[in-house]
Parts: C-alpha cells; sequence; structure tokens
C-alpha cells in the first residue's frame, strides 16, 4: 500500500513536470510558433568585384607578352555557346553561351594581346545614324570553341546512419502507457560528381583555316553533396526531436569561367611561344609545343643571330652587356654568373643554355623597363637610318640635278654618302645597352603546316 502511494506521487510529479515544460514553452515563445508569424532573415551583401583564383595570372599574362616583344596578337571570337545541348535540359545548370567570358577574359590581358569584338550589326547601325567607324583594326585570328563535354552523374555515393533504443522505467506501473523512455538518431549523405569540358581552336583570318596545334581542350570536375541529421527523444509516450538538412553545389558557371580563363592564358600563350606555365604554379607541366617552337627557331638562327639573342636574354635578366653578336668577355662572363644561378655550368650558346635563357625570363616590372630600353634603342637606330638614307637620296637628286642642267658634278665624300651597312651609331639617349638592328623575332609566328 506505501508503495502504492509513492508510484502514485511520483507519477503525478511526472505528469506535471512534462505539462508545465511544453506550457511554458507555448508562453514565452507563442509568438514563434504562431503558424501565421513565421518569418525567415535573408543575409544582405555588398557587391564586390569577382576574383578568381587566375586574376593576377592574366595581369601577368599581358606582362609577359610585353617583355618577350612579341608582335600584338589581334583576336576576334565568334561566338561560344553550349555545344551539348544540355543548358537547356538542364534549366540552366550550365550557362548557354560563354561569349562575354572569352571577351572579359581576353580584355584582362592586355599587354600585346588586343580583343577585336565580332558585331556588324552595331557597326551596320552606326553607320546608318551617320557615325561611320573608320580605320577597323583587322584581326590576325579567329576563337571558335565552346562547351563540348558535361557528364552528369560520373559517381554518386550515399550513406545513411540509424540508431534507436528504448529503456521501461521500472518504477513506472505497467498499467501506465507510455512507461519507456526512448532515443533515435539517424543520418544520410549524398554526393555526386559531374565533369565540363571546354574546347577552343584558333583559325587564321586571312586563309579562314585552322592553325595547326593552336587549340586546347580542358576539363574541370565539379560536385554536389548533400547531408541531413535527425535527433528524436521519447519520454512517457511525448517525442520531440529536431532535423536538419544542408545541400551544397559547386558552382558550375563559375567553373565554366576558370575553364575559359585558363583556355586562353593557354593559347594565347601557346601561339606566341611564351613559357605560360610558369603563371599557373610549380605544378604547372611545360607546355610541349612551345618547346617544339623554341626548339625550331633555335636552329633557323645562325651562329651569330643565337648570340645577339641570348645577349638580349642576359640583358633582360639583369646583365648589364652589348648584344653585338659576339661572345665577348663581358657575354662570357654574364653566362657564366648565370649558369652558376642556375647550377649548370655553361661556355657557350648550345640549345640548352638558349632554353634555358629565354624559358626563365624574369616577369617583373624591372624587365619591363629593360626591354622598354632596347625598343628604345631600335627606335632610335631605325630612325638613323631613315635620316641616312635620306640624306643619301637627297644627294643623288642634287648629282642628278646637276647632270640633267649641264653643270658640273662635285665628286661626293665617302664621308658625305655614308654605306648604311657600315653605321654605327653613337649611344646617347641610352647607355645600358647597345645592339646591332635587327628583325623582330619570328618565335611566336604562325608556322605553316610543313613546317610541323
Amino acid at each position: 500500500m506505501k508503495n502504492s502511494v509513492v508510484y502514485r506521487n511520483l507519477f503525478k510529479r511526472l505528469v506535471l513536470a512534462l505539462w508545465i515544460l511544453p506550457v511554458s514553452c507555448l508562453v514565452f515563445s507563442c509568438a514563434t510558433l504562431d503558424p501565421q508569424k513565421v518569418d525567415v532573415e535573408l543575409p544582405v551583401t555588398d557587391p564586390f568585384q569577382k576574383i578568381t583564383q587566375f586574376y593576377s595570372v592574366l595581369d601577368d599574362m599581358g606582362l609577359m607578352t610585353e617583355i618577350y616583344d612579341i608582335e600584338e596578337l589581334r583576336v576576334q571570337s565568334m561566338d561560344i555557346d553550349d555545344k551539348t545541348g544540355t543548358a537547356g535540359s538542364t534549366q540552366g545548370e550550365i550557362p548557354q553561351r560563354i561569349t562575354e567570358m572569352v571577351k572579359s577574359t581576353l580584355n584582362s590581358i592586355g599587354g600585346l594581346v588586343t580583343y577585336i569584338p565580332y558585331d556588324p550589326y552595331f557597326i551596320q547601325s552606326q553607320n546608318q545614324t551617320g557615325y561611320a567607324i573608320n580605320n577597323i583594326t583587322r584581326p590576325e585570328v579567329i576563337l571558335s570553341g565552346g562547351i563540348t563535354e558535361f557528364d552528369r552523374g560520373l559517381e554518386t555515393r550515399g550513406g545513411n546512419t540509424d540508431l534507436a533504443g528504448q529503456k521501461k522505467i521500472a518504477m513506472i506501473p505497467e498499467f501506465i502507457q507510455g512507461s519507456n523512455v526512448g532515443m533515435q538518431y539517424g543520418g544520410n549523405a549524398k554526393a555526386g560528381l559531374a565533369r565540363i569540358t571546354l574546347d577552343f581552336n584558333l583559325l587564321d583570318f586571312n586563309k579562314m583555316i585552322g592553325i595547326p596545334k593552336m587549340n586546347t581542350t580542358n576539363s574541370m570536375e565539379v560536385g554536389k553533396a548533400l547531408k541531413g541529421k535527425e535527433l528524436a527523444v521519447s519520454v512517457f509516450g511525448l517525442s520531440f526531436g529536431r532535423k536538419g538538412t544542408i545541400k551544397k553545389v559547386q558552382g558550375r558557371h563559375e567553373a565554366v569561367r576558370l575553364l575559359v580563363e585558363l583556355s586562353m592564358i593557354q593559347i594565347v600563350g601557346r601561339h606566341k611561344a611564351l613559357p605560360y606555365w610558369r603563371l599557373l604554379g610549380d605544378d604547372a607541366l611545360e607546355d610541349r609545343i612551345v618547346i617544339r617552337k623554341l626548339d625550331r627557331f633555335y636552329h633557323r638562327l645562325t651562329g651569330s643571330d643565337r648570340i645577339q639573342f641570348a645577349q638580349e636574354y642576359l640583358y633582360l635578366h639583369g646583365y648589364d652587356l652589348i648584344a653585338n653578336g659576339e661572345m665577348d668577355s663581358t657575354t662570357v662572363s654574364a653566362l657564366q654568373q648565370f649558369s652558376s644561378d642556375t647550377g649548370v655550368v655553361a661556355s657557350e650558346i648550345d640549345l640548352d643554355t638558349f632554353k634555358r635563357l629565354y624559358l626563365t625570363i624574369p616577369i617583373t616590372e624591372e624587365t619591363k623597363a629593360r626591354r622598354d630600353t632596347i625598343k628604345s634603342y631600335y627606335a632610335m637606330i631605325r630612325q638613323q637610318e631613315a635620316e641616312q638614307l635620306a640624306l643619301q637620296q637627297q644627294q643623288i637628286q642634287q648629282q642628278q640635278e646637276a647632270l640633267s642642267g649641264g653643270g658640273s658634278v662635285e665628286t661626293v665624300n665617302q664621308e658625305q654618302v655614308p654605306v648604311l651597312a657600315n653605321v654605327t651609331p653613337a649611344v646617347t639617349q641610352v647607355e645600358e645597352v647597345s645592339v646591332v638592328p635587327r628583325k623582330k623575332p619570328s618565335l611566336g609566328r604562325i608556322l605553316a603546316e610543313e613546317e610541323w
């Protein structure tokens, strides 16, 4: 009888406690529990500049084109879009048109890379309104390409976790329903993988044919994952718990932008034979096409030209010397110092030394200033050559006028009509480097099909 009274009092206290708890929650948070007053807060963010992992690489690529002094690359792009047809069927999971991404990327490179838009409607409309566009720049190459692969469901993994248990309280009488205490825990996870691939090709604008080897194919894997957890507790027939899920999807559009940026860096560097992989990180691989073009360029040069190019590269590395095409003591000293820094001893301009000099030119503003010094001196020499040629033509014309007029012809002194091949102009504005005039290097030119 005594035990029955104790059980009854204990049961009353438990029931009272279980009723007080939800009533208190209802009283103090009725605004939260009211279905009519449900609300959600959205995060408010400020606009920000889109910075990708290739943001600084694109800028360095433009600086590289100026340091290596390539011929200006004028690029015009076709419409670049989704070639797989899945952009519409997947409700925009991947972008349908990526032409604007290509435009932004090419303009971001800058330097000696010029993007020329293809917009005949705009030009025609301007002509109709009277604003005629003159002096239109012709492109050198045409860029074509698009999204060529979008493989979904390459790999899908999932898993579930369930844990449950119940315990009957001994002191609760058997005739009371819900005398058990239990707990349940569950979790699930699912992940999927997809792959996006972009292809680009360069076409010769004048011939409208593909340029051999000037193409890129880059892929990127993107994933999405879903995860959920659930926790429930039951006490004497009453149950309560919490449940949460989260789903994350790696941005498909952002992945496409990264592929576009990488492809533009690669195709510009490959076309102009630039060591672009140096800008992509230590784990980037050398481009065999660029190395092959460099090998063939070396073998087309004469011995004097090889030395002169090497002297120019040494100057860009920071060594002060005269680029005269001769293996003088200053050149040998600079070459030995460069070799000691690289750990490979070299006393002549062989293929390996030539490639090391070319592929390791520093990409800095200081190197750009040295390149500007070389270009200024070339411009000065060309100006002096033009002045000498004009003087020579003027003197020849005077001789012809004198002959036609029957007058006496004065003997022209050798000092009055200098021979251009023997001109050695004094360096007045540029004292750091002296070079022999030569044509612009043809390393980045378009190779004919038989040369491959």
